[in-house]
């Protein structure tokens, strides 16, 4: 690493503006790695903060997971699993600024997270609720460099328009790193484990994801496919190409892709009214 991305990192991860729950959080954490811990036990530390439970219930509820009955976090443990719950614990906050400065970045989130469940069901993947979770957070990295780089992420959106490159190349060129190594310094501070922390890190490089590549290659494809339909704003100018290494490592062959399309198509309108019906709360 770098002098200018160490010095990035600190200014980054530095606890005391970072948007997190550390007190519930910390505890869930401490309850989560003992194994005689019951859910029971966990969800009471969750619901001790309603605004956090609320939210938490609404993404749980949302088209990402398609339960559309997880109505006690008791229940959202049970069905989507502790680290998923933690996951949006955790996330929540941050959640709640990017609705409020970037819609376009929260809708494209959600679409990423609900296509990449598709892709996990299509394939008949298991434990599509945590690959449906690092859909939904794989672009957490930008969030943060949004609140924290406010003036280095308007010289990156210039440079990506006016060259005509992808946004991690101006993050490079400018910061020296990216929103997927950001994402990746984030979720290890979380605690994340690594088959959520490798699809967020390497969703733009498949390759580089060594244990948990068939989930990396479903959020990246996931990715591909809602630039492609122009949901949401990923700050993207153009859509990138499906990586070679995703589409063999997941088997795919154009008549599975395109009955994806259309499954995630139908699928986005759903998507859409459930972030206006938040937007309004």
């Amino acid at each position: 690493m770098t002098d200018k991305q160490s010095d990035l990192k600190k200014i980054i991860m530095d606890t005391k503006t970072l948007p997190t729950l550390p007190s519930v959080i910390h505890k869930l954490n401490s309850l989560s790695d003992n194994e005689k811990s019951s859910v029971q036990e966990m969800a009471k530390i969750v619901s001790s903060d309603q605004v956090l439970s609320a939210r938490i219930l609404r993404l749980a509820n949302s088209p990402s997971y398609g339960f559309y009955r997880v109505s006690t976090i008791s229940n959202a443990m049970i069905l989507l699993g502790v680290n998923v719950v933690k996951s949006l614990a955790l996330s929540s906050s941050i959640f709640a600024i990017m609705e409020k400065e970037s819609v376009g970045l929260w809708e494209h989130s959600l679409g990423v997270g609900v296509a990449a469940n598709l892709i996990a069901r299509k394939m008949g993947l298991p434990e599509c609720e945590e690959i449906a979770t690092a859909g939904l957070l794989h672009d957490i990295g930008k969030v943060i460099i949004s609140l924290k780089c406010r003036e280095a992420e308007k010289e990156i959106l210039k440079l990506t328009n006016d060259r005509r490159i992808y946004i991690m190349e101006a993050e490079r060129e400018v910061i020296a790193t990216d929103h997927a190594e950001v994402g990746s310094w984030l979720s290890k501070s979380w605690f994340l484990p690594d088959k959520l922390i490798e699809p967020i890190a390497y969703h733009h490089d498949v390759a580089k994801s060594e244990n948990h590549r068939i989930k990396t290659a479903v959020v990246h494809i996931a990715d591909v496919l809602i630039k492609a339909s122009g949901f949401g704003n990923s700050g993207e100018s153009f859509v990138p190409p499906i990586q070679k290494i995703a589409w063999e490592t997941l088997n795919l062959n154009e008549r599975l892709l395109a009955e994806l399309v259309d499954e995630v198509e139908d699928k986005l309108v759903e998507v859409k009214n459930f972030s206006l019906e938040m937007m309004s709360e």
